[in-house]
């Protein structure tokens, strides 16, 4: 566990990629199984442990110190797992009497308690740890790690630890389950990779970089939608039927409708869009986001919300058909692939994402300039000749998206962020007026967001925050109605959970408006006459 600790406190404090590479690459090495597997597994989110929760960690707190203490210090620190690592008393035995767990002896313990167990046993192996160890291990056991490494950045580093290919790792990655023996025996050791060729995994996507400034010739790029919903991988293969999200996620049990519907042996990409009563645009009939939301993260799924919210896929592309791997094929000869596999898929679930005919930029910016009135995002542009590549490749794949809608709000309330912001008020929740200010209209609270701004800015912010305070939630601060916030978001759609009847989509502050006065800020109203649902 000391091992593990100190990884998690580099990466932790190094803000790198390379350097945040070359950690995990050293450990992966140097570590034995099944320490490693473990280790890696945790810091891709690849474990769950039900029984232990931050607020069994608080319990365990407020019983050991004071509660008022323990409260200053947890808002202070802005973190439950470094506030306990440190306030946790000495033990009654000294930590170097009883030695440490190892990474799988802690998973394995953690993975047998109940929730009635839970407090006792987790108080005993916070004794037989230091406060590096503790924080590790509350890390491990609440899943909140938060020490900037994504699954791709671990692959990458995996891949670099045993000079393997990463797209090879990405591909027995999600076939195997955690500590991963086959795949470090295959890497590390020279054995035979695992034989995944009748499961149906996920494969990595192909994925795009945003445009912006780039010229390319549109004679070498194809054009299509970018549509708004999720984008899913559907792969029948063995005689089973799986979907994954594009983080590689089985989401088969949220989609039911979708695995019946698949039974032709192939792996293909594409989006996942809803029909239903909100009808937008007329390629197809595919509903808002705000609908799609009604099914994501559903365990199960109501024979209601089925016949309400019916699902189907946008398809993109082709990327195993009948047994062959298509993937090194042109995107041209994929493309009449796909095409054909349509008539073999029934169309209640499946249709194929249009290709746009433009001779030139201003015709497909003239194109784009509709996007907002269908369900879209904007448009992609792909090279004619690429072979479907697992990630981002320069010059092959590029996103167009539309321009973000602005609207100008109040800052209402702050919170402090985690990681190296949680000592600054870095999350904010803003409002727009619900009439008009002069006449004493109230604001609403419309979105929240944590990105967009400087360090400098922040700095700025968080003093403003500081000294405008109002009132005080816990860790949540009010504010006098002072600060106007320019907010870029992609759309906004009615709901039910919030008292202003609105959320919006990907929130972030675009430009903060110290010069604004804030009567001057936008209207509910205004927000209510963008939604296209």
């Amino acid at each position: 566990m000391e091992r593990f600790a100190a990884l998690l406190d580099a990466l932790v404090y190094t803000t790198s990629r390379n350097a945040k590479l070359r950690l995990l690459a050293d450990y992966l090495r140097e570590t034995p199984d099944p320490d490693r597997g473990w280790a890696l597994a945790a810091l891709t989110d690849g474990l769950d442990f039900p029984a232990v929760k931050a607020s069994t960690v608080r319990g365990l707190m407020q019983e050991r110190v004071d509660p008022v203490l323990w409260t200053l210090s947890r808002d202070f620190v802005g973190d439950t797992a470094e506030t306990a690592s440190l306030l946790w008393p000495e033990p009654p035995v000294p930590a170097d009497v009883t030695p440490p767990p190892t990474v799988a002896e802690a998973v394995a313990q953690l993975a047998a308690m109940t929730r009635a167990s839970a407090p006792g046993e987790l108080a005993a192996m916070f004794d037989r740890l230091d406060s590096s160890g503790r924080y590790a291990l509350i890390k491990l056991a609440t899943g909140a790690m938060r020490a900037g490494v994504s699954a791709r950045l671990a692959k990458t580093a995996f891949a670099q630890a045993f000079d393997v290919s990463v797209e090879q790792v990405e591909e027995y990655w999600h076939a195997l389950a955690p500590p991963y023996a086959e795949l470090f025996a295959w890497a590390a050791h020279g054995q035979e990779p695992p034989d995944t060729a009748s499961m149906p995994l996920f494969r990595p996507f192909m994925l795009a970089h945003p445009l912006e400034e780039t010229v390319v010739d549109l004679t070498d790029y194809a054009a299509e939608w970018k549509w708004d919903g999720i984008r899913v991988q559907l792969a029948h293969v063995g005689g089973e039927t799986r979907a994954y999200s594009r983080s590689g996620d089985d989401i088969s049990a949220t989609f039911p409708e979708m695995i019946a519907a698949l039974q032709v042996p192939c792996v293909v990409d594409g989006e996942l869009l809803v029909r239903g009563s909100h009808q937008g645009g007329e390629e197809g009939g595919a509903a808002s986001f705000n609908a799609l939301q009604q099914r994501l993260g559903r365990k199960t799924v109501s024979k209601a919300m089925l016949a309400d919210y019916p699902a189907f896929v946008r398809l993109y592309d082709v990327l195993m058909l009948d047994g062959t791997d298509l993937r090194e094929m042109r995107w041209t000869e994929r493309r009449l692939r796909l095409e054909a596999l349509m008539a073999r898929l029934p169309a209640s679930h499946f249709d194929i994402s249009q290709v746009l005919e433009a001779d030139t930029f201003d015709a497909l910016a003239t194109i784009r300039e509709g996007a907002r009135d269908e369900a879209i995002e904007g448009l992609m542009l792909k090279r004619r000749d690429s072979p479907y590549i697992a990630g981002r490749r320069v010059g092959l794949w590029y996103k167009w998206k539309r321009d973000p809608l602005l609207v100008d709000c109040v800052l209402m309330y702050a919170q402090r962020g985690s990681g190296k912001r949680s000592s600054f008020y870095s999350d904010y929740t803003f409002g727009c007026w619900d009439g008009d200010p002069d006449a004493g209209a109230e604001l609403l609270p419309v979105g929240k967001a944590y990105s967009g701004f400087t360090d400098e800015e922040l700095k700025r912010i968080d003093r403003h925050v500081r000294q405008h305070t109002t009132n005080r939630f816990g860790p949540v601060r009010e504010t006098d109605r002072s600060l106007v916030f320019e907010v870029a978001f992609d759309s906004v759609h009615t709901s039910k959970r919030h008292k202003s009847g609105l959320a919006m989509r990907f929130p972030r502050i675009h430009r903060v408006r110290w010069d604004k006065p804030v009567h001057e800020a936008d209207r509910i109203e205004t927000l209510k006459a963008l939604i296209k649902d």
